[in-house]
């Protein structure tokens, strides 16, 4: 089984304590983009432990060209990045924004320079939000379209550099989390008459949006542009109370043969290992090699990605920078993995 891990860094200029004051302002308004569900949650008055949001952010969009030398200087031969479709269709579908593709060719073609891998992931629960006020985003069908529609366009612009996509990053996190639980965007709270099953649609319109996504790419890309397409999940084991299985959305004949092998390969975010007892998030770092051999011998040895790795470590929000780059315990995690 080939095994690829991706790692992602980013580094702060020195500075005696770490405060967000020391960052400078985001690009929530650069390059005409629109609004999207993170916006909105986060400007939230208290959804945000110190009373910020998301507007103020490390400035990955001005800075990306010393970022990328930053990861070149480390050592780093590959790079995992989300393209927001907020930035290419501004107001979810209709014309594309030139600014927001220029955008993506030149951190492309800059990281290419370098040398560096590019893996591109395409939903990174970021929708525009003109799409959830539209129609509420992916508990409707119609995401799927306009999710298809702007992953083919991506691909077509940037399919000739990119040969690793991803479709959805954890898409069990942004479903729960943002739609049922409200802890992530959108911060819907579904807690009413048919919850269940407005969580089974939207799981259902995930689903074929991956698959559509899949099929797209192989007919229109994948024998000119050579690249791969799959998924990253995170992964638990659930078993389940009762015999809920009667409620799920039936598959047609035809879209349960467009979900079948709609991969090339399957993304693995992993941080931790679990006893049956012990809760979130514990530092095992022979847990992933456990996984990759239950992976390997249990489905066949899939390709496999590892596209999220890393290690807990208590949060301090007093911590000398000079000592948080002294990562002794991090270091050792990862020769230990």
């Amino acid at each position: 089984m080939g095994v690829l891990t991706l790692v992602l860094v980013s580094f702060a200029a020195c500075a005696e304590a770490l405060k967000r004051a020391d960052f400078p302002q985001g690009a929530v308004n650069e390059g005409q983009r629109g609004p999207t569900i993170r916006d909105t949650v986060t400007r939230r008055a208290g959804r945000v432990i110190d009373f910020s949001n998301a507007d103020v952010v490390v400035d990955h969009y001005c800075r990306y060209k010393e970022d990328v030398d930053l990861i070149k200087d480390i050592g780093m031969d590959a790079y995992r990045f989300s393209i927001s479709c907020s930035r290419i269709f501004t107001n979810g579908t209709g014309e594309p924004n030139e600014e927001g593709l220029n955008y993506y060719n030149s951190l492309i073609d800059t990281l290419l320079d370098k040398g560096i891998q590019l893996y591109v992931t395409l939903f990174h629960w970021d929708l525009t939000q003109a799409l959830e006020d539209r129609y509420g985003g992916w508990l409707n069908s119609q995401i799927v379209d306009d999710f298809i529609l702007c992953q083919y366009l991506l691909q077509k612009e940037f399919g000739d550099r990119v040969k690793h996509w991803i479709t959805f990053n954890e898409p069990h996190n942004f479903a729960i989390d943002g739609y049922d639980l409200g802890i992530e965007a959108p911060g819907c709270l579904i807690y009413s008459v048919g919850r269940e099953n407005r969580q089974l649609n939207l799981a259902h319109n995930i689903l074929l949006a991956h698959a559509g996504a899949f099929h797209t790419y192989k007919q229109h890309f994948k024998k000119e542009q050579g690249g791969l397409i799959g998924i990253a999940l995170d992964s638990k084991w659930y078993e389940p109370l009762n015999m809920w299985v009667d409620r799920l959305p039936q598959f047609s004949s035809q879209a349960s043969k467009l979900l079948s092998g709609s991969l090339d390969f399957v993304g693995i975010n992993h941080y931790t290992t679990l006893y049956a007892v012990s809760g979130w998030l514990h530092t095992v770092p022979w847990g992933m090699f456990k996984l990759m051999k239950q992976i390997k011998e249990k489905y066949g040895n899939p390709p496999v990605i590892i596209t999220e790795n890393g290690m807990d470590d208590a949060n301090n929000p007093f911590s000398r920078l000079e000592n948080d780059l002294q990562d002794d315990k991090r270091i050792q995690y990862h020769n230990d993995v």
